[in-house]
């Protein structure tokens, strides 16, 4: 069994759905401390042939605090919301699947969750099944009582626990995990790296490795399922 695990990103970019695709069950790794200026409830789109960041209103966002308790504003929340859908208005209007994928986005932020972690999570498998991708999910707090372990042991553990036969982690983790150590308990161990897919956006220059929004708009699921295929594993 292929397994993955990694925090709750909002509308991540394509090379989490890489990961996805490339696992039988992907787990949410969301009893680990918040990343301040990370990607959890952050990305870019194309305004303007440019990227620009967006950003959901946290109220209580800390390195102290585990993703699963970080709360999104409450006060905020709305008037981004509605910031953010005419900025996905403007800036896509004229995209090919603008009207489908807007609809999905308004379905992703139909109902204010209180914490980013479930709003996060929600983002992911409305896209992965959209995507008609076939991969398992798991929330770790839901599953796993391991925080005392932390690093390599826990996901070891996490292995261990789901009898995984291989793990895969994003290539940035290089560092942190160690080959050999996983192939003493009987686990290959990969790491994905997204190879860059260009595809018609708006102007001839091409803006790589934005929100998984970008590619939604400009590219029909067959096309994606290819981009997804375009990564290097190490």
């Amino acid at each position: 069994m292929k397994l993955a695990i990694m925090q709750p990103y909002f509308m991540p970019y394509i090379g989490y759905f890489q990961l996805i695709n490339a696992v039988d069950k992907f787990i949410f790794y969301d009893d680990v401390t918040f990343i301040k200026q990370g990607w959890i409830n952050r990305n870019q789109i194309l305004i303007n042939n440019q990227a620009k960041m967006f950003s959901i209103p946290l109220s209580n966002a800390s390195s102290h605090v585990l993703i699963k308790d970080v709360l999104i504003s409450e006060s905020a929340y709305q008037k981004w919301k509605k910031s953010f859908l005419n900025s996905i208005f403007f800036s896509y209007k004229k995209a090919k699947n603008y009207s489908k994928i807007n609809n999905l986005i308004e379905k992703i932020l139909e109902k204010k969750p209180e914490k980013i972690s479930e709003l996060a999570i929600k983002s992911v498998i409305e896209v992965a099944q959209y995507l008609n991708l076939k991969t398992e999910f798991e929330i770790c707090s839901d599953v796993y009582s391991n925080t005392y372990l932390s690093g390599q042991n826990r996901v070891l553990d996490i292995c261990r626990s789901e009898k995984a036969t291989t793990y895969i982690n994003p290539f940035g983790g290089m560092e942190l995990y160690s080959q050999s150590i996983f192939y003493e308990k009987n686990i290959e161990l990969f790491f994905i790296k997204a190879n860059k897919s260009i595809y018609p956006q708006f102007s001839e220059e091409f803006v790589p490795f934005l929100s998984i929004i970008d590619v939604l708009m400009f590219n029909d699921i067959h096309d994606i399922h290819e981009q997804l295929d375009n990564f290097t594993l190490l």
